[in-house]
């Protein structure tokens, strides 16, 4: 009997042990890898959860919003400690959320802020002042014309939050009647061949274009193909963000004018951080004071800035932080 409680302490002491040992298992929930900027941010997060002494399982929905939910599930029912979600659709995150607390599993919003749900922290860039960064230095260089404004999915709550950016810049010009809006809409994906489809249609009614802001560089990328079928490309203002390889190229060869750069890294070693934090037991909005409505609650949010990126400033920013290699751009 002695001999079968010593064996049971020594097997406990084990469990305890073992317990202690384990590193905290993040969910990271992503919507595409297609475009390199998501490449970078799950890199940067990966890299920096494991110097941390975490674990981090990564799902890629391929911007299927059912088979995000589906990798939501299985995540939960694995118990994961904590779940980041940089969501394909706000409304099916939204219940993703609300599965994860039910299992009081924290869960954190990347980029993407989901709203009316109970997440716990908001990690982003301030994207309406994106939105007014790209409309300011466009109306800068053409401060009248006809504009044509390409947002992205309204699935995605940064859709909005860039048009609200580009209007606050943009309405006062447009009642003084110098800025002509002769296209605006939403399109169904952030791909470029919406923003070709878009382009080319106003091109094609004979319409006159001045300047085109996207919601990112993929969708400018489908404005500029648009663009050049009328010879064009060059002669058409044209903002983009997310500083992608083709973006950088666009603008070195003149045909694109702005991009935004995000720092990704910051961004992904901001919202690593607070994942472990939430791992641990922590509260990783301790001493902050910014937070973020989503609808459902105030939630604590760090927003980082974006810059803009352009012609005469590239080796000064992407380049010089080692966001793009210089030999990639001219390859």
């Amino acid at each position: 009997m002695k001999q079968i409680s010593f064996l049971f302490q020594i097997f406990l002491v084990f469990l305890l042990l073992s317990g202690c040992n384990q590193k905290p298992e993040i969910g990271l929930l992503m919507d595409t890898i297609a475009r390199e900027r998501w490449v970078k941010d799950r890199d940067a997060f990966v890299e920096k959860v494991e110097e941390n002494k975490g674990t981090v399982i990564v799902k890629v929905a391929d911007s299927n919003p059912d088979v995000q939910f589906q990798q939501a599930l299985e995540l939960i029912n694995n118990d994961v400690d904590v779940l980041v979600i940089i969501p394909v659709d706000m409304v099916v995150a939204a219940g993703i959320v609300k599965m994860a607390k039910n299992k009081n599993i924290p869960v954190i919003s990347y980029d993407r802020l989901i709203k009316d749900s109970d997440i716990d922290f908001y990690v982003s860039t301030d994207n309406i002042k994106v939105g007014e960064e790209q409309a300011q230095f466009l109306t800068t260089v053409s401060p009248t014309g006809n504009y044509v404004l390409i947002g992205g999915p309204t699935s995605d709550n940064n859709s909005y939050q860039l048009y609200l950016g580009w209007m606050n810049v943009l309405q006062p010009m447009i009642d003084k009647g110098d800025i002509n809006v002769v296209g605006s809409k939403f399109v169904s994906s952030w791909e470029g061949n919406d923003g070709y489809k878009m382009v080319k249609e106003i091109l094609d009614s004979g319409e006159t274009v001045d300047a085109i802001i996207a919601g990112n560089d993929a969708l400018a990328s489908g404005a500029i193909q648009a663009l050049k079928e009328k010879d064009l490309a060059g002669k058409v203002l044209v903002a983009g963000q997310d500083a992608d390889i083709g973006a950088i190229r666009n603008i070195m060869l003149g045909d694109q004018t702005i991009t935004v750069y995000k720092p990704i890294e910051s961004l992904a070693y901001n919202a690593a951080d607070a994942a472990m934090k939430l791992a641990k037991g922590k509260n990783p909005s301790d001493n902050m004071s910014f937070t973020v409505n989503n609808g459902h609650r105030l939630v604590p949010a760090i927003l980082l800035d974006g810059q803009v990126v352009n012609k005469q400033n590239i080796r000064m920013t992407v380049i010089s932080e080692g966001f793009v290699a210089e030999q990639e751009i001219f390859e």
